[in-house]
C-alpha cells in the first residue's frame, strides 16, 4: 500500500503527497482485467457523496481499505465476510488489475473498488457515518525525516476517518518501521477522536484481525519488528 493527499489542480501551490504514482507494467491478463471486470468491480472517482445501500444493494457494514496494493487482503477478508461489504482504494494499475483477477475467480459480490487518491475519495464520496472499518496496512514509511510530512498517518487523515466510521467504528494500521511506528503513537496520542483498543508489536505470529500482508513478508527479511493497531472511535 502506497497512498495519500493529491497534487493540487493549480500548478502553482503543490500540495504533498505521501504516494508515488508509479504506471508499472501491466500483464496481459491484468490488462483485460481493467477492460472487462472494471464495470463490475469498480467506481469512478465523483465529487459527490456514494449511496451504499444503493451501491452494494443492502444495508451491511463496511469496510473501507486505503492502499490495497495487490488486493490479497482485501480479497480474504471479502472472500471469508460476506455479509459484509468491503471498499478498496488503489492508485496502482497493476494492482487493480490483479485484485481484479481475483475477485472474478472468487466470484465475490461484496467489494468495490476505487482508482483514485485516498484522501479525495475520503472527501467527497465516503458520507459521514457509513463505515464499520478502515483498514490502513503498511503505508509508505517515508523514513527520511526531511519525507516525514508526506506520511499519511497525520491528525487530518484521523479527523476524516472519524467523520467516516460510525460510532463504535475501528480504525486498523499496521506498520514495520520502529520509527512509523513512533510517529503513529505521536499522532493518535494527541487526537481527541480515537482511542487506543489494543496495540501489539510482534514478530509476524500475531497479527491484529487482518491477514499477513506481501509488505509485512519483506519487512521481516529485513528483520524488522510488526506494529499493529485497533483505534476506535471516540465521537
Amino acid at each position: 500500500m502506497r497512498m495519500t493527499p493529491l497534487e493540487d489542480t493549480d500548478r502553482k501551490k503543490r500540495t504533498i503527497r505521501s504516494f508515488v504514482r508509479r504506471s508499472g507494467r501491466l500483464t496481459a491478463s491484468q490488462q483485460l482485467a481493467l477492460k472487462e471486470l472494471w464495470p463490475q468491480y469498480g467506481l469512478e472517482f465523483e465529487e459527490r457523496p456514494l449511496d451504499f445501500a444503493l451501491l452494494f444493494a443492502n444495508k451491511a457494514p463496511t469496510t473501507l481499505e486505503i492502499g490495497f496494493g495487490n488486493g490479497e487482503t482485501l480479497l480474504q477478508q471479502a472472500g471469508e465476510n460476506p455479509a459484509s461489504n468491503f471498499l478498496g482504494i488503489e492508485v496502482h494499475q497493476p494492482g487493480i488489475g490483479h485484485c481484479l483477477i481475483g475477485a472474478r475467480e472468487a466470484g465475490l459480490e461484496n467489494l468495490r473498488l476505487v482508482a483514485h487518491d485516498a484522501i479525495e475519495v475520503l472527501q467527497q464520496q465516503v458520507p459521514n457515518n457509513c463505515l464499520q472499518r478502515i483498514n490502513l496496512y503498511f503505508p509508505d514509511p517515508w523514513p527520511k525525516k526531511r519525507h516525514h510530512k508526506r506520511r499519511i498517518v497525520q491528525a487530518s487523515l484521523l479527523t476524516l476517518c472519524a467523520d467516516r466510521l460510525k460510532t463504535g467504528g475501528a480504525l486498523h494500521i499496521a506498520t514495520d518501521w520502529a520509527n512509523y511506528a513512533e510517529h503513529i503513537d505521536a499522532v493518535v496520542n494527541e487526537s481527541d477522536r480515537f482511542v487506543v483498543a489494543e496495540r501489539r508489536e510482534h514478530n509476524g505470529d500475531r497479527p491484529l484481525d487482518r491477514p499477513r500482508t506481501k509488505f509485512e513478508q519483506r519487512g521481516l527479511q529485513r528483520g524488522h519488528h510488526i506494529w499493529d493497531w485497533r483505534f476506535d472511535q471516540l465521537n
